[in-house]
């Protein structure tokens, strides 16, 4: 069983891990390399996390290991809202899927943000994506959508 938490500060390093880890790779598509994750488009999801308004992380550990995250961010991001909205992301390691962590970790993650006062929080997520129905589950709508991507939003 995970136990769910709040991030500590000297652990956002592993946020480029699991930023890495919530690339979607569709079936058949080769992985892109690690490097990706230092694009500017990516970088804003992780750069100087903890040291801005609304930036909250938690964790899902398990015998000790980080084995999953969800991290919010006011950032200008592939789910912008406005800015007044935190921007979602999430991800676990590939053998921890599927085992109800990342719900978990989602509804603790709306809890906090209304218990900071947030009316709404918003992702971005490929509509390929088996997590779409994972996030409409814990409260998300298409706010709006694109040819590969929805914009969710869910309302606190």
């Amino acid at each position: 069983m995970s136990t769910i938490r709040e991030l500590k500060q000297t652990e956002y390093a592993v946020l480029e891990d699991f930023l890495y880890e919530a690339i979607f790779i569709p079936k058949g598509v080769e992985a892109p390399p690690r490097e990706i994750i230092y694009q500017p488009e990516l970088q804003v999801y992780i750069a100087e996390f903890g040291t801005k308004k609304g930036d909250i992380a938690l964790a899902a550990e398990e015998n000790g290991i980080i084995v999953g995250a969800v991290w919010v961010r006011l950032m200008n991001d592939y789910g912008h809202i406005d800015d007044e909205t935190p921007s979602f992301a999430i991800s676990l390691y590939k053998e921890y899927r599927n085992k109800g962590i990342g719900t978990a970790l989602m509804k603790e993650m709306l809890i906090r943000l209304k218990k900071e006062g947030y009316k709404q929080a918003s992702l971005a997520v490929q509509k390929k994506n088996y997590a779409v129905k994972m996030y409409e589950k814990v409260g998300f709508e298409i706010y709006d959508e694109n040819d590969e991507e929805y914009i969710m939003l869910c309302k606190l």
